[in-house]
């Protein structure tokens, strides 16, 4: 997850959640880095034993892992690729979850893996000691501080010591890692949705289903070029991304509004530009209502945070409290989930977007 854009978390209490996840990477928030190329996030050799570097550390995996636990991390999408990836049978326990979803299929099927009985620690993700002692092969992390021992997590040293396998997604190595390169900050602060398709394809390689994965990335990339096609020469319309229930994230009980990286690729992608668009990532937390009510807004994307949301009505609040944008005088909105997000969805998002952004064109 991000947590500088207020991404997933399902369980209560959700504002600590995110806070807190907050304070843990503090400092990686301001300064994140750029969807890394297929290159340098995926090993490009053949076969196994199967060695590369992931974030600074050199992981080996003598075959397609068997026992896999996904790491919470506010993050549905490492589950959500192992599940279009046809992973499932791998997954020993998984702590992610949201509980809505762009694809409403994807509720059930996560729902569905086993969770080895975990527990969360104050922290928001599994302690060490339960990591070590439902002795995984492989786990996998949304970010680097998902293996910070200071939060009570398992190292990734910890874990080698004990012959498990770690990984982290990529794209966000520099999230919770204090001397991330700047590569790797480059690669946090502009994700785009080839970030999420690199991830897909780092799995293909390590379980051994390239031809499985390139199929997958294939078919989710014509989809988003479907729709950049569709709408290519329409004019940009200013879109904003609002989550009311992550209000906690802004610093004036706000909405959290997502700028930057993945959202604006996806808004992109739609036909649209995002109304903070050249904003940093620090908009979410420093929005106030002053810039609210003078932002552009010709379309009104309302994210769903939690399933007892109603998003009808907290779009129907928004456009009575801001009448002077263009969304509130059409009322024309969407509403999406996790298809905004880091993960295999974003093609869904894409043009659940772009029906609203460009209908009929």
């Amino acid at each position: 997850m991000n947590p500088c854009h207020a991404r997933r978390h399902v369980r209560r209490p959700l504002a600590a959640a995110l806070c807190a996840l907050v304070a843990l990477t503090a400092a990686g928030c301001g300064d994140p880095g750029s969807p890394q190329s297929a290159a340098a996030a995926v090993p490009t050799t053949s076969g196994y034993p199967l060695t590369f570097d992931n974030c600074g550390t050199k992981v080996t995996f003598q075959r397609p892992p068997q026992r896999v636990l996904i790491l919470n991390g506010t993050s549905v999408a490492e589950v959500e690729s192992f599940i279009m990836l046809g992973l499932d049978k791998s997954v020993l326990a998984n702590a992610q979850s949201y509980g809505v979803s762009d694809d409403p299929s994807m509720i059930g099927r996560i729902k569905a893996l086993p969770t080895g009985g975990l527990t969360m620690n104050k922290n928001f993700d599994v302690p060490a000691e339960q990591v070590l002692k439902l002795k995984p092969d492989l786990v996998v992390s949304t970010w680097s501080g998902g293996f910070d021992a200071k939060n009570g997590f398992a190292t990734r040293e910890q874990l080698a010591a004990a012959g498990i396998t770690s990984l982290v997604n990529p794209v966000n190595c520099a999230m919770g890692k204090p001397e991330a390169t700047e590569e790797e900050k480059r690669a946090y602060r502009n994700q785009s949705i080839n970030s999420s398709l690199e991830f897909i394809a780092l799995l293909g390689r390590v379980f051994d289903v390239e031809d499985r994965a390139l199929d997958l990335i294939g078919k989710l990339r014509a989809r988003v070029e479907a729709v950049r096609a569709r709408v290519a020469g329409r004019p940009a319309k200013k879109v904003l991304i609002a989550y009311p229930g992550m209000a906690m994230m802004n610093a004036n009980g706000l909405p959290a509004v997502m700028t930057g990286g993945i959202y604006d690729d996806v808004i992109k992608a739609a036909g649209g530009v995002n109304a903070f668009a050249g904003q940093s990532s620090d908009t979410t937390r420093t929005l106030n209502t002053e810039q609210l009510a003078t932002a552009q807004v010709d379309v009104l994307v309302v994210g769903q945070f939690t399933p007892d949301e109603r998003p009808e009505a907290e779009a129907a609040k928004l456009f009575a409290a801001y009448p002077h944008w263009a969304a509130s005088k059409s009322r024309t909105y969407a509403v999406v989930s996790d298809g905004v997000y880091l993960g295999p969805l974003n093609a869904v998002a894409v043009e659940k977007l772009s029906k609203v952004v460009h209908p009929g064109d």
